[in-house]
Order: structure tokens, then C-alpha cells, then sequence
């Protein structure tokens, strides 16, 4: 399984915590924008996490760890 970086795992959690804030709303093109910068943020550090390694498997065990820390923690 790939290994992400802390900061990976932060700007991960930063988009997933947005996109339920502005999915919790009415949609806005001006109300999503804080999701929208923080999903390009994290697209862009896994891509340079990645570097030639696997970026599909990086961007999963990121997501992983966010959206399922009970399975992060057993393992």
C-alpha cells in the first residue's frame, strides 16, 4: 500500500471537511469555490507526492485514511 505524507493527508481531509460544508447548502458557483481550491490542492500534492510512482494508489490510501481511519487503525 502506498505511504502518503502527513500534509497528503491533511489536504485530503481539507477537501473531504469542504465538500461536506458547501454540500450541506444550497449550490452556489461563489459557495463551492472553498471545496473546488481545496480539491485542486490535493490533486496537485498527489501528483507530486506520486512523482513516477503510482498516483491512483497514493490518492486511495490518502483517502483511506480520512474517510476510514477505523481500517488505517487496525492495519
Amino acid at each position: 500500500m502506498a505511504n502518503p505524507s502527513e500534509n497528503l493527508i491533511q489536504l485530503c481531509r481539507a477537501s473531504v471537511e469542504a465538500h461536506q460544508t458547501v454540500t450541506a447548502q444550497p449550490y452556489t458557483p461563489e459557495g463551492w469555490r472553498p471545496w473546488l481550491e481545496a480539491a485542486e490542492a490535493f490533486q496537485r500534492a498527489v501528483t507530486e507526492e506520486a512523482g513516477d510512482g503510482n498516483r491512483f494508489k497514493l490518492e486511495q490510501a490518502a483517502k483511506r485514511i480520512v474517510l476510514h481511519p477505523e481500517e488505517s487503525s487496525d492495519g
